[in-house]
């Protein structure tokens, strides 16, 4: 499991999502730096991985919106601890 959530862009799409639904563009304007192709990559990793819900809204044009599982949040309460045991020790 570490392995899937260890990506560069992992933990700041946990943490948008987290807060609440969010749509592509938001995330693509939270997370500076990041690309459109690894932003999708990174979103279907953690959607097949239980971590993100998709939900789609049929409008014209289509609304997406991402959402952070239980799982997900659960996970990252424990990351966002762990960094900051390794901030606090990184000496």
């Amino acid at each position: 499991m570490l392995g899937k959530v260890s990506g560069k862009w992992t933990l700041g799409v946990l943490s948008e999502t987290t807060r609440g639904p969010v749509r592509f563009g938001q995330l693509e304007r939270s997370l500076d730096g990041i690309s459109r192709r690894i932003l999708t990559l990174t979103l279907r990793d953690l959607e097949e991985n239980g971590l993100l819900t998709r939900t789609v809204y049929p409008t014209v044009p289509p609304r997406v919106e991402y959402t952070a599982t239980e799982r997900a949040r659960e996970l990252y309460a424990q990351l966002t601890t762990l960094t900051g045991w390794a901030a606090r020790h990184q000496d």
